[in-house]
């Protein structure tokens, strides 16, 4: 390993002009991501300027074998943390070979509404706070759990310290270290609740590029579990029974709220989101149910509620912004698997466009 790590290492700045590009996707899941290489002749740093590519959509549940060319068109370009120097990752979307978005494109349309002219002129802000459970390889059973066992109970767990009590720190600092790298706005990191469980918080990012940045640390995070082999898990409930869920909570402000009697705007925002509780949930995730269940600091699924400094609510309001007048809130629901690009832009198209 220490040889190949040499090779892994090199300077390639030292010898040519050219650089690598990993172009990362979201495969057919919806929640799966892929990524393959390919040599530039020089550096590049605007998406603009990068070239389409293509993947056989056949391979990942995108296409039929008889029709199987899915188009790569990139929309966001990163530093690559892993190939160092002037190598890049590439964040895209995907396009029959016609120009139209394929069905798990979601970006395209989330897109769309970020670019109304409503929309825009709100400067919407999104801060996610990504959870996620780390497993052991073999078991599928969480990091630093005896095997077929469980620990003691919650309590020491969160923002916890020590052997006894912290989990796949090492993995936690890399992939934060690694985030700052890429140049994405990660915010902080923190033990959850359970133990194994990890939160990280990416934002304040306006519009469409909370779901470029965090699809783009999910995908660091990926390669640094897959470095340390360990399983990476975004279920929203990965161990039943007593114990917390994992939630990807979504923090929002547009303009108005950020400004002088921004909380009245908040209201009215929060309104609307109950309006539409039931196709909110329907877009906030695969397995919720399990999660939301009014216990573990979760609303009940079925039921909207909003409350200030309220863990147990769909939508909490902090006590500076209720102090202040003005500022922001959390949208409590969305499980750890949701699609930022689906969230933010639904969230945004509920608060501002929708007249109900």
């Amino acid at each position: 390993m220490s040889l190949i790590n040499n090779f892994i290492k090199f300077d390639l700045n030292e010898t040519t002009r050219k650089s690598i590009a990993e172009y990362l996707w979201i495969g057919g899941s919806g929640k799966d991501l892929r990524s393959k290489a390919r040599t530039l002749p020089e550096p590049v740093t605007d998406p603009a300027k990068l070239p389409l590519w293509n993947f056989d959509g056949s391979s990942t549940d995108q296409a039929p074998g008889d029709d199987s060319e899915v188009i790569l068109r990139p929309q966001a370009v990163f530093r690559d943390p892993f190939r160092g120097g002037s190598n890049i990752l590439v964040m895209c979307d995907t396009y029959t070979p016609a120009g139209y978005p394929i069905p798990t494109n979601k970006r395209f349309n989330a897109d769309k509404i970020f670019n109304h002219p409503d929309v825009a002129a709100e400067e919407p802000w999104f801060g996610i706070e990504q959870e996620y459970t780390l497993l052991q390889k073999d078991t599928r059973w969480p990091l630093g759990w005896p095997v077929g066992g469980f620990p003691g109970p919650q309590g020491p767990y969160y923002c916890g310290v020590g052997a006894d009590k912290s989990f796949g720190r090492d993995i936690v600092d890399a992939h934060y270290k690694a985030c700052l790298y890429a140049g994405i706005n990660i915010s902080g990191i923190n033990g959850e609740v359970m133990p194994a469980q990890w939160e990280f918080q990416v934002g304040p990012a306006t519009g469409i590029s909370a779901g470029d940045q965090l699809w783009v640390a999910r995908y660091i995070l990926e390669r640094i579990t897959e470095i340390a082999g360990v399983v990476l898990s975004f279920d929203p409930k990965p161990i039943p029974g007593d114990w917390n869920g994992a939630g990807a909570h979504t923090n929002y402000s547009t303009k108005s709220m950020r400004n002088d009697g921004g909380i009245n705007v908040i209201r009215k925002a929060i309104e609307k989101l109950g309006l539409r509780h039931k196709q909110h949930i329907a877009a906030y995730g695969e397995g919720n149910d399990r999660r939301l269940t009014g216990r573990h600091e979760t609303a009940d699924i079925n039921s909207f509620s909003w409350g200030v400094a309220n863990r147990g609510a769909s939508i909490r309001v902090g006590r500076d912004t209720e102090k202040a007048g003005k500022g922001y809130f959390e949208d409590r629901r969305p499980a750890s698997n949701m699609d930022p690009y689906v969230v933010t832009s639904m969230i945004a198209e509920t608060t501002i466009l929708w007249k109900p």
